[in-house]
């Protein structure tokens, strides 16, 4: 994988973090994504694969290995709700609550 965005975290830093703090950090990402997708392509599809690239890095995270079907049904869910639903009906604002507890649990 190609990272982009996230450089330094990718370098390790990223799989010091719990499973909550990742998470907490691609809700964030998720929230952004919501935040453009009506005012500008450009920025949406920045924060998008700023999210993506997220996702990627916790699946390659050795110590979630016995979640990486959760993680990636959230990555899945994530892409349909880009492409308004299609395919489970899902959107970015029911993605927020999803990953709102992680926050919680990240502060803890």
């Amino acid at each position: 994988m190609e990272i982009k965005f996230h450089k330094e975290l990718a370098l390790g830093k990223w799989f010091k973090l719990s499973l909550a703090q990742q998470m907490a950090n691609i809700g964030s990402e998720v929230s952004r994504t919501r935040r453009w997708k009506e005012k500008d392509d450009k920025i949406f599809k920045n924060t998008a694969d700023r999210a993506l690239e997220l996702f990627d890095l916790t699946l390659e995270d050795p110590r979630w290995k016995g979640r990486y079907l959760e993680i990636a049904r959230a990555r899945e869910v994530f892409c349909d709700a880009l492409f308004d639903g299609e395919n489970y009906g899902s959107s970015l604002e029911s993605l927020e609550h999803y990953f709102l507890p992680f926050v919680f649990l990240s502060r803890k």
